[in-house]
């Protein structure tokens, strides 16, 4: 898998990504990062990017030029035969669910538009028709941090980016159950055994394969039923 980050800071990503499984996956050729910054396509002196609102009103709107043109110059670049899924961060998009993580883990390549300010100029997003989506319902300084985000769920996904296959199977928001839901992971305990005079659920300790993935799976319904119950009611949508 190849992933483009197009971005004004990317000072912001480059140490995030150089480190843990990302970087881990990225070491092992399991997927190529490329951040790359807008401004080198700005067609001013200045490198500027952005300009005030037309019809006034605060902050300042990303030009369609610099962006446009980093989005054709990244894809002439790849090495990659098929189109990019072209992703952009926004409050207004999609809101990102694991079943969509799953999607795109499973494309070639994904090119992500992390805006800044206080958006981007619609008509270059209608231009470029991304799919636009967002981490929640509350509002970023930029699309850097959702881009982040977004890396890490798809990086873990890939085969061999983590250190045991089954790890990603068992994440909460994974199918999981007899009914194949999409449940909250279950409780986990490690060493010691008595901690603060709380002590580990003595099942863990049996020895008893079957008893344990029974005990964990009904952990797994609880939790969901008690933090997350709109997740035993959805009904699996194809993104």
């Amino acid at each position: 898998m190849r992933i483009d980050i197009l971005t004004l800071f990317p000072e912001m990503l480059e140490a995030t990504l150089a480190t843990s499984i990302v970087k881990r996956a990225q070491d092992c050729g399991h997927v190529e990062i490329h951040v790359h910054d807008i401004r080198n396509w700005s067609d001013n002196k200045h490198r500027k990017v952005d300009h005030r609102p037309y019809g006034g009103g605060p902050g300042m709107v990303m030009m369609c030029q610099p962006l446009h043109d980093a989005v054709q110059e990244v894809e002439r670049q790849s090495n990659i035969e098929s189109s990019p899924v072209r992703i952009h961060f926004t409050p207004q998009g999609e809101v990102l669910k694991q079943e969509r993580v799953e999607q795109l883990a499973s494309e070639q390549h994904l090119l992500l538009i992390a805006g800044h300010y206080e958006g981007i100029d619609e008509r270059v997003i209608e231009t470029l028709d991304p799919l636009e989506l967002s981490t929640g319902d509350y509002v970023l300084s930029g699309g850097e941090i959702p881009a982040l985000l977004l890396v890490d769920a798809v990086v873990r996904l890939l085969p061999g980016a983590l250190g045991n296959c089954d790890s990603a199977d068992q994440d909460s928001f994974s199918k999981r159950g007899s009914e194949g839901k999409r449940l909250l992971d279950c409780p986990h305990y490690t060493r010691p055994r008595v901690w603060n005079e709380k002590e580990v659920p003595e099942v863990l300790l049996s020895g008893d394969h079957s008893a344990v993935d029974k005990w964990r799976e009904e952990q797994m319904v609880s939790r969901t039923k008690s933090r997350r119950p709109d997740l035993l009611e959805q009904e699996e949508v194809d993104p």
